[in-house]
């Protein structure tokens, strides 16, 4: 089974890129985020197009804003839309969509910014990550978590920590929260694949951030004890990220089983001359 997740920042915008992404990698099930549809709209536009492809589609949606799907190949059970539990900015947003796909209990999540540190909007994600964390842990323990945590785990996770003092993402607070969630028993693969690597997700637009391998690490798959003991390869699709009209994230894949693309997938190497020296570089906001 091949599992993905993919923050598309704007289905629509992003179809172009989606539908031969879908048909080249083939995933049984892909997680969205940032789908910024509302779910009759995300219906029309792609029901066809995933029937046709063998699909069925579990979403939950807004306006302009958020939205997360799951879409799955594997069956599609046990629906749930929202994070039962979580608190509202100052209403519920459309952050999570749960369903039990292949035996899998799977969670396509969009955990809010936190936009500054300490802010009204900081201790909503606290709240909402707590949310989450009680979710999961009540089971079942084949479970993955997959979306867009809006942290990065560690200062290996980050172009460089320096660049990012001040910032959200990688305060002691949130990473907290993080490792709260990965300890009811969620494994991060990509890193277990890949430990001390450079390896990110997201890339801002500006400032040739991609071009400069200037990233961090945001967008994650925590699997649970049954589900991490089945994986062959964990990767981050970088081909997706390149080429014209791409999302400012990149897909993270996890393959069950068996590794069809090697046991670290077909990574696409950064930059030959990247730039990693600390202080070189600031955040294009900063």
């Amino acid at each position: 089974m091949r599992i993905a997740t993919w923050n598309v920042n704007s289905l629509k915008q992003r179809l172009p890129r989606f539908l031969p992404w879908l048909d080249e990698r083939r995933p049984d099930v892909v997680c969205l985020q940032e789908t910024k549809l509302p779910d009759d709209a995300l219906a029309e536009l792609l029901g066809d197009e995933l029937a046709g492809r063998g699909y069925q589609l579990a979403a939950h949606g807004e306006v302009a804003w958020n939205g997360v799907a799951i879409l799955s190949r594997v069956g599609l059970d046990e629906v749930v839309a929202g994070l039962p539990g979580a608190p509202g900015f100052p209403h519920p947003e459309a952050r999570a969509v749960a369903a039990t796909c292949g035996g899998i209990r799977v969670h396509s999540v969009y955990v809010p910014n936190g936009r500054v540190p300490d802010s009204d909007h900081y201790r909503y994600k606290l709240a909402w990550l707590a949310a989450l964390r009680d979710v999961v842990a009540a089971g079942p323990a084949a479970a993955v978590v997959c979306g867009d945590v809006n942290i990065a785990p560690t200062d290996d996770d980050v172009f460089d920590p320096d660049a990012y003092v001040g910032q959200t993402h990688v305060t002691p607070r949130e990473r907290a929260a993080l490792a709260e969630l990965q300890a009811v028993g969620l494994h991060d693969v990509v890193r277990d694949r890949w430990p001390g690597r450079r390896v990110f997700s997201y890339w801002d637009y500006r400032a040739g951030m991609f071009h400069q391998d200037l990233g961090m690490r945001i967008d994650l798959i925590l699997a649970g004890d049954p589900v991490a003991a089945r994986v062959q390869a964990a990767w981050i699709d970088r081909q997706a990220r390149k080429g014209k009209g791409p999302s400012d994230h990149a897909p993270v894949i996890v393959d069950l089983d068996e590794a069809p693309d090697g046991d670290i997938g077909p990574m696409v190497p950064p930059p030959s001359n990247p730039v990693t020296k600390r202080g070189a570089k600031k955040l294009p906001q900063a």
